[in-house]
């Protein structure tokens, strides 16, 4: 049975590093979701806009090129004003663990650095939206880093 969580999985900026993406992205559509992939060098705007165009569940945006910062708070402003708050909004990549708490204070639900492996995606993902029977949803904001 197909999950009917949305995820758009995103490349922001202008990295052009895309095989670790690619990888979580097979592995979510694996898992039964239904998976968008943006494709490389996608501006905060270009992606707010596929969330609607969509009507995405999850955002999931990798970056590797240091930029995650300005790049999570343009998103942020956007989904604000776009009033979609309701987002499930997560992060990967090459994210200093210092910065963390930044992004979960734009409102990042997630960060999963270099290293993370797709099932902690995944299994977070079916938290938030109770597909593990007797699971208890994760309504906490978390970081996975292996740094």
């Amino acid at each position: 049975m197909k999950n009917q969580v949305r995820i758009l999985f995103a490349k922001p900026g202008l990295d052009g590093h895309d095989v670790g993406g690619k990888v979580m992205v097979r592995a979510l559509k694996d898992a039964g979701f239904e998976v968008f992939y943006s494709g490389l060098r996608k501006s905060p705007q270009e992606i707010i806009e596929m969330v609607k165009e969509k009507k995405i569940d999850v955002l999931g945006m990798s970056i590797l090129s240091g930029s995650h910062l300005p790049i999570a708070k343009k998103t942020q402003e956007l989904l604000k004003k776009e009033d979609l708050r309701q987002l499930i909004w997560i992060m990967g990549g090459n994210i200093p663990s210092k910065d963390h708490e930044v992004l979960k204070g734009y409102g990042v639900h997630a960060v999963f650095s270099v290293g993370s492996s797709p099932q902690e995606m995944i299994d977070f993902i079916n938290r938030r939206y109770y597909l593990v029977p007797g699971a208890k949803p994760t309504f906490e904001r978390i970081s996975i880093s292996f740094s």
